[in-house]
């Protein structure tokens, strides 16, 4: 039973074409093809071409008015779609188009079967040599891929539906179909590419979970990790390498140093002034190798860090560990590297006298406000 809903033949087209192309290109091309099916056209230039009036257009798609054929035959044939000779369609009120299928076979009788034509349809196997057009190169070029990009596409293009052995009328809208999903998936790629590997810059800090792995488990002071963050950087910064495990490196970093300033503590608990002639240990110097800081920069702060001490008149029992942090400041402070330190305007030998307890005793937040290892 026929349903007086749809009293004629209704118009058929590809959903995913008509998501590549757009869905009124996809509706006109559909009723061009169907077309093109009985009637018998004529073959100029490699191209089979025929000639609509405007009474046979508009039975056959009532819906659009003069403008809108214009428009949509025009985003076909700027597509690379169709090749168009008439004039404007609301001038000329006619539409002698061609399917962009170059039919090589036809100027080579010799070897018919290469370009394979489907009686039925109209529609062509594509050609060994089949090349996208002008026109569709510049619809590409509108979606800024590259000209390198849609030449390495065409071998695996050509090959796949060959052998398939498919007939399409529009192999120009397959290959953009094809060519923009390999485009999308190239960038996504890039895009990961990049995001996982990403090089060293100034304003870099180690994550939260970073800090926590080094506070909460290796027992290591904020304020020591904080001091370590400049020449990490700046060491990392003067290679130019791209990596995508800087919070790993920068924990491994942190420990190694963590364990040399350990060793390099002095256990005497007697508080002393420092000596006229003070030099700092072997094993301060080996601290500082660690953290790529230059160990003449370091040499030339001696004379004014005891001068400063002497002067001051303090007593303290370590005086390596005044002298390390002396000169991470300085480091950090002569390459212009900012790093989160809520006290940087103190000298390192200064006193804080609410020093608070142990990492142990402290939350990770006070950890992360508190300077007081090196006072």
């Amino acid at each position: 039973m026929t349903s007086s809903l749809i009293p004629e033949k209704p118009l058929l087209f590809s959903p995913s074409l008509a998501a590549t192309i757009g869905l009124e290109e996809a509706i006109l091309l559909s009723a061009l093809s169907d077309v093109a099916h009985y009637r018998p056209g004529t073959y100029r230039q490699g191209h089979h071409w025929l000639k609509l009036e405007a009474p046979q257009l508009q039975s056959l798609l009532p819906f659009w008015s003069d403008q809108d054929l214009q428009r949509v035959s025009k985003s076909l044939r700027d597509k690379g779609i169709i090749l168009i000779e008439s004039a404007p369609y609301t001038e000329s009120r006619q539409l002698l188009f061609a399917f962009n299928e170059t039919d090589r076979t036809q100027s080579a009788p010799a070897a018919p079967a290469a370009h394979n034509p489907d009686p039925q349809t109209g529609a062509n196997r594509i050609s060994p040599h089949w090349r996208p057009d002008a026109e569709l190169m510049r619809h590409i070029a509108q979606h800024n891929i590259p000209d390198h990009f849609v030449r390495e596409q065409l071998p695996e293009f050509i090959a796949y539906w060959r052998e398939r052995g498919e007939s399409h009328h529009a192999w120009g809208a397959k290959f953009l179909k094809h060519l923009l999903r390999q485009w999308r998936e190239a960038q996504t790629e890039h895009q990961v590419r990049r995001d996982r590997e990403v090089a060293m810059h100034s304003g870099w800090r180690p994550s939260r979970d970073a800090l926590e792995v080094l506070v909460k488990h290796a027992n290591i002071s904020l304020a020591f990790i904080e001091d370590a963050i400049p020449e990490f950087v700046l060491y990392w910064q003067e290679r130019g390498d791209v990596g995508r495990t800087w919070n790993s490196k920068f924990i491994q970093h942190v420990k190694r140093q963590w364990l040399r300033y350990n060793a390099a503590l002095e256990h005497d608990t007697e508080p002393r002034r420092i000596p006229e002639n003070w030099q700092p240990s072997q094993d301060v110097y080996d601290v500082l190798k660690l953290a790529n800081i230059d160990l003449a920069f370091a040499q030339r702060q001696v004379p004014e860090f005891v001068l400063y001490w002497r002067d001051s008149n303090q007593v303290h029992s370590s005086w390596n560990t005044k002298f390390l942090q002396h000169v991470k400041y300085h480091w950090a402070r002569q390459h212009a590297l900012t790093t989160h330190n809520p006290q940087a305007g103190q000298h390192a030998g200064q006193q804080d006298p609410s020093r608070p307890g142990t990492t142990r005793d402290r939350s990770l937040v006070q950890d992360l406000t508190d300077r007081s290892w090196a006072r």
